[in-house]
């Protein structure tokens, strides 16, 4: 049996780039851009306080949706997995992601070791160990995936309303706690950052996999007609930005309807742009979507602190767009490198992490 990559089956977003799923691929890309953005940004306000350019409105106007378009682009696959058995089911869902998380919360935790203060193994034992409960800094969305999975499977065959309707309630009970942050999208209902992102996120999670075939087939319809996709999208940017810029996007209820209209209108987006080849670097970008989320961190974190000493860049822009670039090449560059050597381990689980 062959060893499964990154690019393959790492998540429900890792499908072969054929011609007609193109656009699925587009949208992961899109979804890690926005993701990379905003830890971008965020992180470059450190080295220039005070200061905002237009990839901070661009996060901001993204918040409602950045997340809410991931988990659901990532459920629209879930179906096959569904029938699996238990066996093949865990492996691909639980130990396939538990990989990754043990090896890059270990690779991102000895790099940081001495800025965090981890200066003796028993200080890092434990915060590794502390990892699997609350993840480390962006790895709660490979934390989160499998937890996902198993309640999806679990729920999966019970009536539809009711699930919709247990979902709807946890999401609102995590959006009636909503972190009053400008950019990113979270929950402070509990410590727990694994317990709030499941509340919140869950019920899109779900909608992707239920509804994943009829969406599958409005993408085609899409593709058949894309001016009146165009239209619809233009007016569905006009609504949520005056809706974002009167301050009510954060809203519970409102929140909901705003991620779920804009997680569909980066699957229409993503249909379109799928089309004409000089937007093919959002689908090159999905394709390697998830070695860019394990990795990005570090080069982003590198390419900062180059800048911030080098003093060579002082508009927060070109900063910005700098460092988004690294942290989004870097690991591209890295997975194809590795690939069939003996460092391939980092994007391909080796056998004897396999249960089948």
């Amino acid at each position: 049996m062959t060893a499964q990559t990154v690019s393959d089956v790492s998540s429900p977003l890792a499908r072969p780039a054929t011609k007609r799923l193109a656009w699925v691929d587009t949208a992961k890309g899109i979804c890690i851009l926005m993701v990379v953005m905003l830890h971008t940004v965020t992180g470059v306000d450190e080295a220039f306080p005070g200061t905002s350019g237009w990839m901070h409105h661009l996060i901001s106007f993204a918040k409602p949706f950045r997340m809410p378009d991931f988990f659901l682009v990532s459920g629209l696959f879930a179906t096959a997995a569904m029938a699996r058995p238990w066996r093949d089911f865990l492996d691909r869902k639980l130990i396939y992601f538990g990989y990754f998380l043990a090896l890059w919360m270990a690779i991102i935790l000895l790099v940081k070791a001495r800025g965090m203060g981890l200066t003796d193994p028993q200080s890092f034992l434990s915060e590794y160990l502390w990892g699997f409960v609350e993840p480390f800094s962006t790895l709660w969305f490979i934390h989160l995936l499998p937890l996902l999975f198993i309640a999806l499977r679990l729920v999966w065959t019970r009536p539809l309303w009711l699930v919709l309707i247990g979902g709807f309630g946890l999401h609102l009970l995590a959006a009636f706690h909503l972190d009053p942050n400008d950019y990113g999208l979270s929950s402070t209902l509990t410590r727990w950052t694994a317990i709030n992102a499941f509340c919140l996120f869950f019920i899109y999670f779900y909608i992707g996999a239920k509804a994943g075939p009829r969406i599958l087939q409005w993408a085609s319809r899409i593709a058949a007609q894309p001016l009146p996709a165009l239209g619809a999208l233009l007016v569905w940017a006009l609504i949520h930005g005056l809706i974002w810029k009167a301050g009510y996007s954060s809203l519970p209820g409102l929140g909901f309807i705003l991620g779920l209209a804009g997680a569909l209108a980066v699957v229409t987006a993503s249909v379109l742009l799928a089309k004409y080849e000089p937007f093919g670097f959002f689908r090159h970008i999905g394709s390697h979507s998830l070695a860019i989320y394990l990795t990005f961190v570090l080069p982003m974190a590198a390419m900062r602190i180059a800048l911030l000493k080098s003093g060579f860049v002082t508009n927060v822009d070109v900063a910005s767009l700098l460092v988004l670039a690294v942290a989004v090449t870097v690991p591209i560059v890295l997975d194809i490198v590795v690939k069939n050597t003996p460092f391939s381990f980092l994007y391909t689980r080796p056998r004897w992490a396999r249960l089948t």
